[in-house]
């Protein structure tokens, strides 16, 4: 049995400390949160520092601004951690706790949930194998509306660009399964409610393994692309299990998450669609990720660490100060 603390009672913390107590190999220590009027039915600690219970590893579902010195706390106490995503409120944040972990040899992973998705894992092997050859090109769509209530009276109506929270997840998968991004280059489109914040953009990559990409975003627009809505992960919203993901390679291309396959040689025939069918998660994301945890606390290569996650949060936070400094139409500000 792992004695597990999560620390940060939020909406995603909860679901943390609601998976440690139904896990059959866990032994929640308990929540730690300031808040100690929450009510929860398990012992509480206002900080960790209150924790005198041994502990296997810790939960850190903090806000973003305060990952990095709780992590630091924690690697002070040589607690194995698994931490939220994005993995810190900035990259200094990320690699002085990267670094601090590597001299201490303290194990952690980074809750990029999305690479659990037993579909994820199959589009990564499908690439790795050569099915389609070497990959050449990928595009991605997000596009949702977020209802407006979404963004009033938070820290959202200045600061919710999608940026960093929702396509910090698909420059994971893309590095994930395709390879390390090595040129990011973003363009702002126009808001459609005259907000300040980020809100429409597109992004060119480049990988180092010479592959091109784009993603186009918005959260100003009903459509039915966009991961959540592709696998119908998110309950908030609306599912339409249509693909929002293209890539093309040196022998065919694919489209997820149908994970719908094409062969071919060249124009002059048809390319080819294979019979594939996308495979169905057996687990929750979130409890796939908290068995890989017990794993990692157990001495196993976590899926993603603070260094791995810190590469991919340096291309967002890259991408988000880039469209920081255009106009909506894309021209640099003076």
């Amino acid at each position: 049995m792992k004695r597990i603390l999560v620390v940060g009672g939020g909406l995603i913390g909860l679901r943390h400390l609601e998976a440690v107590k139904a896990h059959p190999e866990c032994s929640l220590v308990g929540l730690a949160d300031p808040n100690m009027s929450l009510e929860v039915d398990a012992p509480r600690f206002a900080s960790m520092a209150e924790v005198t219970a041994s502990v296997d590893g810790v939960i850190i579902a903090t806000p973003t601004h305060l990952h990095a010195a709780h992590g630091m706390e924690a690697a002070a106490r040589g607690w194995p951690m698994l931490i939220e995503k994005p993995v810190a409120g900035s990259l200094q944040q990320a690699r002085e706790l990267a670094k601090v972990l590597q001299d201490h040899k303290i194990a952690s992973l980074v809750g990029h949930h999305r690479r659990y998705h037993r579909v994820v894992q199959q589009l990564k092997s499908c690439l790795d194998s050569g099915q389609i050859g070497g990959v050449v090109t990928v595009q991605v769509i997000w596009a949702m509306r977020k209802p407006d209530a979404y963004f009033q009276g938070n820290w959202r109506t200045q600061d919710g660009s999608p940026v960093m929270i929702n396509l910090v997840h698909d420059i994971d998968i893309l590095r994930f399964a395709i390879g390390e991004i090595v040129q990011a280059k973003a363009l702002r489109g126009r808001s459609q409610r005259g907000a300040v914040r980020i809100e429409t953009g597109a992004i060119a990559f480049g990988f180092e393994t010479g592959a091109v990409g784009t993603v186009a975003f918005s959260d100003a627009t009903p459509s039915p692309w966009g991961f959540e809505a592709g696998t119908g992960e998110n309950p908030n919203i609306g599912a339409t299990h249509q693909d929002m993901m293209w890539i093309t390679g040196t022998k065919g291309a694919l489209s997820f998450p149908s994970m719908t396959l094409w062969q071919g040689e060249d124009w002059g025939q048809a390319a080819r669609k294979i019979s594939t069918t996308a495979e169905k998660n057996v687990k929750v994301p979130l409890d796939a990720q908290l068995d890989h945890f017990l794993e990692v606390i157990d001495g196993a290569e976590p899926m993603i660490d603070v260094a791995d996650a810190t590469k991919t949060l340096e291309v967002a936070l890259s991408l988000e100060a880039e469209l920081a400094g255009q106009s909506e139409m894309g021209r640099v500000q003076v």
